[in-house]
């Protein structure tokens, strides 16, 4: 049976993370494994319910997230967290919870995120009607080693639920498909990313 491990979406709100979350849960499913999606809405929905936009309750939430990703993750089931998770310190401290852990950061910039927001949220957060949201109000600490970055606002689905796959398979996390068709462009980015991290 495969060991289990969490893939750690973080990003800013409309930057794909529940989008790809959903796209490589079904491929994984469909190559046998055991998958969970944590996305950080429904979260906040029942496990965090109560919980506001402060900074203790934001850091309340990831760890919550974070806890459940460490059960999963060592009852061998492979589970996907995607949440804005906005502080480096809280997703440093899951990665040590958890072990086996590998960090998505959905790379996207505020233009294309106001272009993709249908209520107009980062309009009224520069306009200053929303506090406290993040990317704009509230700080986002992008992440300075991810195993994986993909840009959303540059790259399609296909090309980021590509490089996250040929990621996971060259960890040895998940076993190679040889019939994806990975070009040796992509499979050279990947371990060129790998070897800088000081995984091969």
């Amino acid at each position: 049976m495969a060991k289990g491990f969490t893939l750690w979406f973080t990003g800013l709100s409309g930057s794909g993370k529940s989008t790809l979350a959903e796209r490589l849960r079904d491929t994984l499913l469909e190559r046998g494994m055991k998958v969970e999606v944590l996305d950080g809405d429904i979260v906040r929905q029942n496990l965090s319910k109560g919980l506001g936009f402060s900074k203790e309750d934001r850091d309340t939430n990831i760890r919550r997230i974070g806890f459940v990703c460490h059960l999963l993750t060592r009852n061998d089931v492979v589970v996907i967290g995607a949440a804005i998770s906005p502080y480096k310190a809280i997703r440093d401290e899951n990665r040590k919870l958890i072990g086996r852990f590998v960090e998505v950061y959905c790379k996207c910039d505020i233009e294309t995120l106001k272009g993709r927001d249908p209520k107009g949220l980062y309009e009224k957060a520069l306009r200053g009607e929303i506090k406290n949201f993040t990317g704009v109000s509230d700080p986002y600490e992008a992440p300075e080693n991810p195993e994986v970055i993909v840009d959303t606002a540059s790259e399609d689905a296909d090309a980021s639920v590509n490089k996250i796959l040929l990621t996971l398979e060259q960890l040895g996390y998940i076993p190679a498909d040889d019939g994806r068709g990975y070009s040796e462009e992509e499979e050279e980015g990947i371990k060129e990313r790998l070897r800088d991290l000081g995984y091969i």
